[in-house]
């Protein structure tokens, strides 16, 4: 299983650093605080995402100023964890939540934040290279109905499709 994550992440990611029209990164962008685990709350469906649920991101800060990504998910149906390993760098400046994630060797693709709360990071909203991919974000499992109703109407006006969005189970 962890294979499979890896290349169908590289396949669907691989060399697509753009973003959506619709989408701006944040700006005052802190990666510091930005670290640590988070919750994939929700997101729109992949194949490398597939039948995952208790889904969380760990990053950590690279020596090279970059930052170390780990993403990991239980799979109901195999009945066991699968993780990916991977690497984030910005893309224009530290300071803007514009970056470029590779799980899977030079190929990169775009992790773009669009929203934050800025006073102490306990949500994003992220998209990739276009409106196809989108995930939500937490500090914590579990979110109040105002976010989550906030993230559906934000993300909707930004031209995702909100109506086959996965709400991701934490058990």
């Amino acid at each position: 299983m962890k294979k499979l994550f890896l290349m169908a992440t590289f396949l669907l990611l691989g060399g697509c650093t753009g973003m959506p029209e619709s989408v701006t990164p944040v700006s005052g962008f802190s990666v510091d605080k930005y670290l640590g685990k988070w919750y994939e709350v929700a997101r729109l469906d992949h194949s490398f995402e597939r039948g995952l649920n208790n889904v969380s991101a760990e990053y950590s800060l690279k020596d090279d100023g970059g930052v170390t990504v780990v993403n990991r998910g239980f799979s109901i149906e195999d009945n066991e964890w699968s993780e990916a390993q991977g690497k984030a760098y910005f893309i224009d400046s530290s300071d803007q939540g514009y970056l470029k994630v590779s799980f899977f060797g030079p190929f990169y693709g775009s992790y773009v934040i669009f929203d934050l709360d800025k006073v102490d990071y306990q949500y994003a909203f992220v998209s990739g290279p276009d409106t196809s991919y989108l995930w939500l974000l937490s500090r914590t499992p579990d979110i109040s109905p105002e976010l989550k109703a906030r993230f559906i109407k934000e993300s909707k006006a930004r031209g995702f499709d909100t109506d086959n969005l996965i709400f991701v189970e934490h058990n």
